[in-house]
């Protein structure tokens, strides 16, 4: 059978969907991913040195300039989510409960209308001051060159909610149960090789067999073998596809 139709079928007969997200998911929107020849660490040096827990404690004033050129800050709040994002949202629409798992941190996913969103890596849309928890949106980080709390009695500089380099990662005990009780796990744009997340797969394939488990990424991953259907390809052009099936079932 034809593996755009298979996953139709599967998607058609789930009750419960998990999906997992990685920066293919956002590069259709304009925002780089990290690993590609043109990704951000092809683009800057010593990425992971410059916007790791350690830095940012031992030199906040830098890390934010270099923080906001390797995110490209100022551009963030432009992006729009794209028919990948759109695609989960016409699957809630549907009456399907979809919870996103995502790496990313560009907030599309909550852009597109998604209501189960887990931000394993937090978020670029605020951040937080380290002393009295106050939050700040992406309009007021961008306003000042090195953001600080507004509250009389701090002035501390605040810390973006990401989770840097060195940090741990959100709401994982959450991810996995969502992924254990799902019917079918999606992965979308993921390379699969930053952990604990790239784990998920692994761990559903052994204590959740019954679920169905497909991944579109365009380029092949060391955990291809753990998927039912693997599908090489764009998102949009493959949720266009996918779309169209479902369409032509109901």
């Amino acid at each position: 059978m034809d593996a755009i139709k298979e996953f139709a079928q599967m998607i058609n007969s789930a009750d419960k969907i998990t999906v997992l997200t990685g920066a293919g998911m956002s590069t259709e929107s304009g925002i780089p991913d990290f690993r590609s020849e043109n990704g951000i660490y092809a683009q800057e040096g010593n990425v992971e040195h410059y916007i790791s827990e350690y830095y940012f404690e031992t030199h906040p004033v830098d890390f934010w300039h270099k923080f906001k050129r390797i995110f490209s800050l100022k551009l963030m709040g432009n992006f729009a989510p794209n028919q990948g994002h759109l695609f989960l949202k016409h699957l809630e629409d549907m009456g399907k409960k979809v919870t996103i798992l995502t790496q990313n941190i560009d907030g599309l996913h909550k852009k597109a209308g998604s209501s189960r969103v887990i931000e394993l890596h937090g978020t670029l849309q605020t951040a937080t001051c380290p002393k009295c928890q106050t939050k700040y949106d992406l309009a007021f980080v961008n306003s000042h060159d090195v953001p600080r709390c507004e509250q009389e009695t701090c002035n501390e500089i605040l810390k973006p909610d990401v989770v840097l380099f060195g940090g741990m990662v959100h709401r994982f005990e959450e991810a996995l149960e969502a992924a254990y009780d799902s019917d079918l796990l999606i992965a979308m744009g993921t390379s699969l090789e930053v952990t604990p997340v790239n784990q998920i797969p692994f761990y559903v394939s052994t204590e959740s067999p019954r679920a169905h488990k497909v991944i579109i990424n365009k380029t092949p991953t060391r955990m291809d073998y753990l998927f039912d259907i693997v599908i090489h390809a764009g998102i949009g052009e493959t949720v266009a596809k996918v779309q169209q099936y479902i369409a032509d079932a109901r």
